[in-house]
């Protein structure tokens, strides 16, 4: 009797965790393609707890050359299938070209896209051997599901029209919701990253940016290129870029990110010394990853396992890296 009761315990639990989630699949969404094969810049990856299956999401253009976001799923982190266009930025958008590194966060029931949004339009004259000085910045996208569609809540930008800003990530202390971003080194020489206060429902800055750190304090880093002046003096430029915002076990908090060092794009850990966003942050003395990857962020799998991701290489077909990572309470270690 007791056999049979373990057995129909047995049952009813499994039949309970396959109501648990929809099944999907996955091959009706298009050719499963091997990580390694997927182009994929700035990626990002939610586990999806309805469908168990991994959202990937990549940034994507229009034939008419609007930015768009899409999505790809896979059970095992190993093969993905589609793609899924979850975003197209309207044609009346202030800026409405190339997406860079969307970012897919939950918040409070709905679903948002953190995009920077790129354009051709130059707010200055471009200095010769330097990345051209164009109108970017961060732009937040709702939607009531995964799948999307994502839409915009105006036609503006999130981050300030007279900063050249991308990478804004997604953070919430003491019930204030935030966004941190990259204020680009192509703008400033220093690139810094940047803490803005957003309204309750992310519709927009509910404060002014202040600056939490700027890429020169890393004392591993490397000049990614050198701006000259008119009278022949060179000053150095450091890239701040791909920021992601990570408490540990112990509740130290890091903001992981990229930037170059000795020619190669690296992950790095900076950490707050107050345990709060606000700071201060003290740079780590070395990267965790420096073989020309990066541009980090960390999930936890179906397995309750913590996974890193990055593209590599930085310069070609960029795919995307998973790597299994450890939480030791004071930061994470590549396993």
């Amino acid at each position: 009797m007791r056999k049979l009761l373990c057995f129909l315990i047995t049952v009813l639990a499994l039949v309970s965790s396959c109501k648990d989630h929809k099944r999907i699949d996955l091959t009706t969404l298009g050719p499963g393609v091997p990580t390694d094969s997927l182009y994929c810049r700035d990626p990002f990856i939610v586990p999806d707890a309805t469908t168990k299956t991994y959202c990937l999401f990549r940034t994507s253009t229009t034939p008419e050359g609007l930015g768009g976001v899409e999505m790809f799923r896979s059970e095992d982190l190993k093969t993905w299938y589609g793609p899924q266009r979850v975003l197209t930025v309207p044609e009346d958008n202030y800026l409405n070209g190339k997406i860079f590194a969307p970012e897919v966060h939950q918040y409070q029931g709905k679903w948002y896209i953190f995009a920077t949004v790129n354009s051709d339009r130059e707010w200055a004259e471009s200095v010769e051997g330097w990345p051209k000085f164009t109108c970017r910045g961060t732009q937040i996208f709702h939607s009531g599901s995964l799948e999307g569609p994502f839409v915009p809540f105006s036609t503006e930008l999130t981050t300030p029209k007279d900063f050249m800003a991308l990478d804004g990530t997604f953070w919430e202390e003491d019930g204030v919701p935030y966004m941190i971003f990259c204020h680009e080194w192509v703008q400033i020489l220093d690139g810094s990253f940047n803490l803005m206060p957003l309204k309750k429902d992310l519709s927009g800055p509910a404060g002014d940016p202040v600056t939490l750190f700027t890429a020169s304090e890393a004392p591993w880093i490397s000049p990614a290129a050198f701006f000259t002046e008119p009278d022949g003096t060179k000053k150095p430029g450091y890239v701040s870029d791909g920021n992601f915002v990570f408490k540990t076990k112990d509740g130290e908090l890091l903001i992981l990110w990229s930037s170059f060092k000795n020619g190669k794009y690296c992950v790095a850990i900076s950490r707050s010394a107050s345990g709060k966003i606000a700071g201060p942050w003290i740079c780590d003395p070395e990267p965790i990853f420096e073989e020309d990857g990066g541009h980090p962020m960390v999930f936890k799998d179906f397995d309750g396992s913590l996974k890193l991701v990055f593209h590599q290489p930085n310069v070609g077909f960029s795919h995307p890296i998973i790597l299994p990572v450890r939480d030791t309470g004071k930061t994470l270690e590549i396993i």
